[in-house]
């Protein structure tokens, strides 16, 4: 167990190597010069230089990659060409209404997907499946920003459960919190929920066949015990892959639906960064993004112990 968890660590270290250099040479990449780029059409040569000389454009590639590096690992991400402000302090004040929200989206995915989707199977062929798989198809056809309109207005604007807009911080109180996300989070959990759903109902069907499952109705276990003692923890496996990996979905989705719900996070930050060209913004903005990508796969690869004792050999 112990090697399997060292492999698992070391292997992040290339990735994240990878990362750091792809982030920097986004700077590099595109055509004219960055810093004049980024001080706009107005600025004096002065002003290009200056910028110039705090991003270290004026070093060779190799040296400013060297600085970045240092830079990043002293987790410092450089400041804000537009506000002056550190890009940590920045990301720091953003980071609770786009964790909240990504908490809240997968938490609901599972919740509605994992059942439906054990049910659709154990009704295989039912008007229970079929609802499921017309649902999923929707759920994927959909836009975020679609269903975030639709929620607004049924919801927000008609109804008046829920908040239009914005963010209530969870000093305010739980509840609060969760009720100013209670719209966006739909909006973003019908797509995950869709695709896990359809994961859980596939690979379900697939467990539901196998010879175990046969000798233990055999033996006269009930329908209970068969699904959630023999099936369900056969299932772990690729429904925990599935949720890692509808994280980097997740983090696309949440630009779309904080820019329509007015929530300041990361996504509004990033959309707000290109637009005023503050590269260093993006750039660390990025690199958070990837890391907590990163990190959330890597927890994906240790639950892979608990589901199936093999991979711990």
């Amino acid at each position: 167990m112990s090697n399997f968890v060292v492999r698992r660590l070391l292997s992040v270290i290339p990735v994240a190597l990878i990362v750091l250099v792809t982030v920097f040479l986004l700077l590099h990449i595109g055509p004219g010069d960055p810093a004049a780029l980024i001080a706009g059409e107005n600025a004096t040569p002065a002003q290009i230089e200056e910028i110039r000389a705090r991003l270290f454009l004026d070093r060779p590639l190799i040296e400013q990659l060297f600085l970045y590096l240092s830079q990043v690992a002293r987790l410092d991400l450089g400041e804000s060409v537009y506000s002056g402000f550190p890009v940590l302090t920045l990301i720091m004040q953003r980071v609770e209404p786009t964790a909240m929200l990504a908490v809240c989206t997968l938490t609901l995915s599972v919740l509605i997907a994992v059942p439906s989707g054990v049910w659709a199977a154990w009704r295989a062929g039912s008007a229970v499946d079929t609802a499921l798989i017309i649902a999923s198809v929707l759920g994927f056809s959909i836009p975020v920003f679609i269903v975030g309109y639709i929620l607004v207005d049924l919801f927000a604007l008609r109804v008046g459960w829920f908040p239009v807009q914005g963010y209530k911080p969870l000093s305010s109180g739980l509840w609060s919190c969760l009720r100013s996300l209670m719209l966006p989070s739909i909006s973003l959990s019908l797509l995950f929920s869709a695709l896990v759903a359809r994961i859980t109902r596939a690979t379900m069907i697939e467990v539901l066949s196998e010879d175990y499952i046969r000798t233990a109705r055999a033996k006269g276990a009930k329908n209970g015990r068969v699904l959630v003692v023999h099936a369900l923890k056969n299932i772990g496996v690729p429904v925990v892959t599935v949720v890692g990996t509808s994280f980097a979905a997740l983090l696309g989705g949440v630009v779309i639906t904080e820019s329509v719900f007015n929530i300041p996070g990361m996504g509004r930050l990033t959309v707000d960064a290109i637009q005023t060209r503050d590269y260093p913004v993006v750039q660390g903005v990025l690199i958070v993004f990837s890391f907590a990508l990163i990190s959330v796969n890597l927890l994906v690869d240790l639950s892979y112990a608990l589901f199936d004792p093999r991979v711990r050999q």
